[in-house]
C-alpha cells in the first residue's frame, strides 16, 4: 500500500515510519527537523505550501494519507500568532483534504482528546459534548470541520495523551519524567487530570491496522482503554521501572495557571474496539518500552 505521512518527524510520525515502512510503500514528509525520515523515502516540504503538496500527490498517488502534522500541544499554540496556528491546523488540514479527495486518498487524521468539555464526567463517547478551550483544541476540531464539509473518505482520529520515548531529539512528559525519576529526581505529577494514556508504539501499530480496514466517514476515540491520572501513570511506571514512588509530588492542574484546566477527558474507546482492535495496557506497554532501551 502506498501511504503518506505528513509531521513524520514529530513524536508519533517517527513511529509510524518505523511501523508502517515494513510493509508498505510509504513516503514521509517533514519540514524542520528530518528525524529518522533520513532512513526513508522523504521529502522536506512545508504543508502549508499547497502546489508544493499537489506535485507530491499528483507524484505519488498515495492510497492512504496520515496527517499528522500540526501545531501540536496547547503551549506550542500559545508560542505563535494565532493566524499562523489557524493557517497550519485549519487551512492545511482543509488543503490536505481536498488533494485526497482529488487523487482518491482515504485520511486519517489525528486530532485531539482536548477538542471535548473536559468537566463533562469520565469515558466520554464520540457524541459527547465539545467544548475545546484552548486555541490548539479549537483549531484541531475546525481541522475536523473542515475535513467533513470536503468528503467522506476519511477517519478522524480523537487522540489521547501518548507516551513513551521520543526518538532524535523528541521528547515528551513521560519521556522527561522517566529521566527525572532515574536520576533519582522528584516530579511533580497532577492527581486531578483524567485521560486514556495510548503508548506511541501501540498507535503507529493500531493506525497500520485502520489503514488495511474500509472503515470511512468516521470519528473514532483514539486512547487506551484505562482511565488514568498523570499520578497513576506515574505511579505504574515506578512498579515497572523499579523507582521510588516517593519522588512523586502530587500536585493540582489548578496550581499552573497559564494551562487550560481539562479535568476529565477520558474515553470510551468501544468504538475503536469494534474494529477488531484491542489496545495494550498502561503496563504492558510500558514494560516493552523499559526493555527495549534495555
Amino acid at each position: 500500500m502506498k501511504i503518506l505521512i505528513t509531521g513524520s518527524s514529530g513524536l508519533l510520525g517517527q513511529y509510524l515510519n518505523q511501523q508502517l515502512a515494513l510493509k508498505n510503500d510509504i513516503l514521509c514528509l517533514y519540514n524542520n527537523n528530518i528525524g529518522n525520515c533520513i532512513h526513508f523515502n522523504s521529502a522536506k516540504v512545508d504543508i502549508t505550501n499547497a502546489i508544493k503538496l499537489e506535485e507530491i500527490f499528483s507524484s505519488f498517488k498515495p492510497e492512504v494519507t496520515i496527517h499528522t502534522a500540526a501545531v501540536s500541544s496547547p503551549n506550542k499554540a500559545l508560542e505563535l500568532p494565532p493566524k499562523t496556528v489557524y493557517k497550519i491546523n485549519v487551512n492545511a488540514a482543509a488543503g490536505i483534504a481536498n488533494l485526497c479527495k482529488k487523487y482518491n486518498s482515504k485520511l486519517i487524521y489525528t486530532s485531539t482528546d482536548l477538542v471535548y468539555a473536559g468537566y463533562r464526567g469520565s469515558m466520554l463517547k464520540e457524541n459527547a459534548k465539545l467544548i475545546p478551550i484552548s486555541l490548539y483544541a479549537e483549531t484541531k476540531l475546525m481541522g475536523e470541520q473542515k475535513i467533513c464539509e470536503t468528503f467522506d473518505n476519511y477517519i478522524i482520529l480523537r487522540t489521547a495523551l501518548l507516551f513513551g520515548f521520543g526518538m532524535n531529539g523528541r521528547s515528551n512528559f513521560f519521556h522527561e519524567v522517566y529521566l527525572k525519576l532515574k536520576s533519582g529526581n522528584s516530579v511533580n505529577l497532577f492527581y486531578n487530570q483524567y485521560r486514556t494514556p495510548l503508548a506511541l508504539q501501540n498507535a503507529a501499530e493500531i493506525i497500520e491496522q485502520i489503514c488495511n480496514t474500509n472503515v470511512k466517514e468516521e470519528i473514532i476515540n483514539f486512547g487506551g482503554s484505562e482511565r488514568v491520572s498523570r499520578v497513576e501513570l506515574g505511579e505504574i511506571l515506578c512498579d515497572a521501572a523499579g523507582f521510588d514512588k516517593n519522588l512523586i509530588n502530587k500536585i493540582s492542574m489548578y496550581e499552573i495557571p497559564d494551562l487550560p484546566h481539562v479535568e476529565d477527558v477520558s474515553m470510551n474507546t468501544d468504538k475503536l474496539q469494534s474494529y477488531g482492535i484491542k489496545q495494550k495496557s498502561i503496563e504492558q506497554s510500558i514494560r516493552e518500552i523499559l526493555s527495549s532501551i534495555k
